[in-house]
């Protein structure tokens, strides 16, 4: 069964930062951001315009025969010039973004990204797959002048639900299709993906499957690859199709070559998903603890037990009264729960129970009930963190605005790691800021992810910048950070992908033989590299 096609939005995207145009801090909120972050500008640095990058003609222009699907217009190509990390906001702020694509390609179908990649190759250009542009590594970038010109290929004219299965809680989408018309498109079947990280407003499946993206669950399926059952994918030798199968021992599996390649290995145009019915019980609470380390057997034991979370964030104190989760110097572990078919308030009541047996204290919930029904608004430290999830981004930028460094890091380790990971990044990464500016950061931590074996730490970095220098300041922070992370054999990245800003983190990590797979793999089905250049392999 087919479904509707999506509606687009009349909102308009912001080239240089986040999100929305409209939704970003106007001056006043910025300059009063600033204020509390010491040795950072006296005013904010001014919202930049297109016009002021001087974006000459492009290198080339494209056959007739390809004409209608692209277009070299700079303010579209200035959008699709970088991702959106903090070191992206900060070059676009100061005026220099990196190399301009020259041409924006929208195809519509499969057979127009054959198209395109066939002239591709023919004309020695890069081709930079491009979904939302959420990317937060460097992803969506080219990087260096190996090619004669730089096509970004945007496939978000491919954003339809193709098919529903709803006997097998399946559908097949366009890998184009951004979070919320996803979403919208699979609601009248009464089903869901229910992957909601938290550029989900911005980013598409195809994004998400091409950096094996995190998403809603805290435990459990938290990760895109769990919900793939098939995938095409576009490659320069030819259209890889995988079957659709609820499981299969017969050899590697093609779609697990695809997952995580960025683009570098090919485009993937669409997938069989497994879905789910949309949940109608609905519960959350939030615990505070005045000791983090004990916050951190707690969540272990939640991860271990037969409970399985939807949510299980643990905030440590600066992380909550960053989000105004609490105030009172206490880490915040948000919990919940959620099911399609039964009540979750015994889960949550147990959950609740464990917590409080490490010494947690119970603060409210917030849904259909639970340990404590009937709670004010369902919690305001739920609502405040989840607030403050959505909004922090576009805070970000605006920081950035005052010069500071504003930006966050993810990894992944086992329990064993986990307490001394935390503490040493704290710790070397605020000692490196401050020695750079003079100024204290603050370093904060939250677990997205927990799993029975470990879990995974999120950091915040919020520190003065160098006027002029933020890029080189975060660089140097991002590899005091990497040092740490790979003294305690900690992922370079649990769900942002590599991109170009951790592949020197990432080439450490991979064992050889893999490496020497992968290059062969890149070079069997890009033979002409123009496929997401410097991305994975050289």
């Amino acid at each position: 069964m087919a479904a509707a096609t999506p509606q687009p939005t009349s909102r308009t995207r912001s080239w240089w930062g986040w999100g929305w145009a409209d939704a970003h801090p106007d001056d006043a909120q910025c300059a009063a951001m600033g204020a509390l972050l010491p040795g950072t500008l006296s005013r904010p640095l001014p919202v930049p315009r297109v016009r002021d990058l001087g974006i000459g003609r492009p290198a080339l222009e494209p056959p007739a025969s390809l004409a209608g699907l692209v277009a070299s217009d700079p303010a579209d190509r200035a959008a699709h010039a970088m991702g959106k990390a903090y070191r992206d906001v900060v070059r676009a702020l100061r005026g220099r973004p990196g190399r301009i694509p020259d041409l924006v390609a929208r195809p519509a179908d499969e057979q127009d990204v054959a198209d395109l990649l066939h002239w591709a190759g023919d004309r020695q250009v890069a081709v930079v797959p491009y979904g939302g542009g959420s990317s937060v590594t460097g992803g969506v970038e080219y990087r260096g002048d190996a090619h004669r010109a730089v096509l970004s290929l945007d496939l978000t004219a491919m954003g339809r639900v193709l098919e529903v299965d709803a006997e097998g809680r399946a559908a097949r989408i366009q890998a184009g299709t951004l979070g919320p018309s996803l979403e919208d498109q699979l609601r009248p079947h009464g089903l869901t993906l229910r992957h909601f990280p938290q550029s989900f407003e911005f980013s598409t499946l195809g994004g998400w499957l091409a950096t094996r993206a995190g998403g809603h669950y805290a435990t459990g399926r938290t990760h895109i690859d769990d919900f793939v059952q098939a995938m095409r994918v576009v490659t320069p030798a030819g259209t890889s199709a995988s079957w659709r199968l609820p499981a299969s021992g017969a050899g590697p599996s093609p779609d697990r070559l695809f997952l995580g390649s960025e683009g570098a290995l090919g485009v993937i145009t669409e997938a069989w998903v497994r879905l789910r019915e949309r949940p109608r019980h609905k519960s959350s609470a939030a615990v505070a603890f005045a000791d983090f380390h004990a916050a951190l057997r707690a969540v272990r034991a939640l991860a271990q037990s037969d409970l399985s979370p939807a949510n299980c964030r643990l905030l440590d104190a600066g992380e909550a009264a960053l989000s105004g989760a609490a105030r009172d110097g206490c880490a915040v572990l948000v919990l919940g729960f959620e099911s399609a078919d039964e009540p979750v308030a015994a889960r949550l009541e147990r959950a609740v129970g464990l917590a409080r047996s490490y010494g947690g204290r119970y603060e409210g919930t917030d849904g259909s009930g639970g340990a404590a029904a009937g709670a004010p608004d369902g919690g305001a430290a739920v609502s405040a963190w989840r607030s403050a999830f959505l909004r922090m981004p576009y805070l970000r930028d605006g920081l950035a605005r005052m010069g500071a460094v504003a930006e966050t890091f993810e990894t992944a380790a086992t329990w064993d790691r986990i307490p001394g990971l935390i503490d040493a990044v704290r710790t070397e990464v605020g000692a490196a800021a401050l020695k750079a500016t003079g100024h204290p950061a603050t370093v904060n931590c939250r677990l997205t992810h927990v799993y029975p074996d470990g879990a995974a730490p999120y950091f915040t970095v919020l520190a003065a910048g160098r006027a002029g220098d933020e890029v080189a300041l975060w660089d140097d922070l991002k590899a005091v950070a990497g040092e740490v992370l790979h003294r305690h054999r900690a992922t370079i990245t649990h769900h942002h992908a590599v991109g170009r800003d951790h592949r020197p983190g990432y080439d450490r990590q991979r064992p050889e033989p893999f490496a020497l797979a992968l290059r062969a793999a890149k070079g069997a089905l890009d033979p002409r590299g123009i496929l997401n250049p410097g991305v994975l392999v050289d």
